[in-house]
């Protein structure tokens, strides 16, 4: 009797063993959410390793942001296994990828969390970690990056006009090429 309750707790403690979602208040669910339009061609997704390294991408940057002391306070709270989905289909759909965005709309997903821009920052430099672990080319990357730039009035709640500065200079650098 003891030794199938403890196999069942080892089973749910497994990293191998999935964890399930929260359940959410209900949502229209729309691509229009994603808070972008689609890239024309599947060039950019396919240097992103198409849907497995879109996946991979985007459970690092989830796992980094969890990590960073900078900005972990408002992940704490995460359904990262949701997160990580969800996020998953956004990139994957704004790359032109075969994928459908079932998350809430970006307003939706950020409000109250209390993000300034230097969380921001923060969050840009962790997606480029990611990228950069998955060995995505600068190029491909960038064409992400302009694609979310935009989302920074949806995430950001207080503005802070330094960091607001540092942001512009960081993205105008960003989107430079490489020499």
């Amino acid at each position: 009797m003891l030794i199938p309750l403890l196999v069942a707790i080892a089973l749910q403690a497994s990293p191998a063993v999935p964890m399930a979602e929260k359940a959410v208040d209900p949502y229209v669910q729309s691509n229009a959410n994603a808070g972008a339009v689609p890239m024309k061609d599947d060039a950019t997704f396919k240097a992103f390793h198409g849907v497995e390294g879109i996946k991979r991408i985007s459970a690092a940057f989830v796992d980094r942001n969890m990590a960073d002391p900078r900005v972990k306070e408002i992940f704490k709270d995460a359904d990262t296994v949701r997160l990580k989905r969800v996020l998953a289909e956004q990139l994957c759909y704004l790359l032109g990828g075969p994928c459908t965005y079932t998350g809430r709309d970006m307003l939706a997903v950020h409000k109250n969390q209390g993000a300034q821009a230097t969380d921001f920052n923060a969050i840009v430099e962790n997606l480029q970690a990611a990228m950069d672990a998955e060995r995505v080319p600068f190029t491909a990357q960038n064409r992400l990056l302009a694609k979310l730039a935009p989302m920074e009035r949806a995430v950001v709640e207080r503005k802070d006009p330094q960091a607001l500065r540092s942001l512009k200079k960081r993205m105008q650098a960003m989107l430079a090429p490489k020499e």
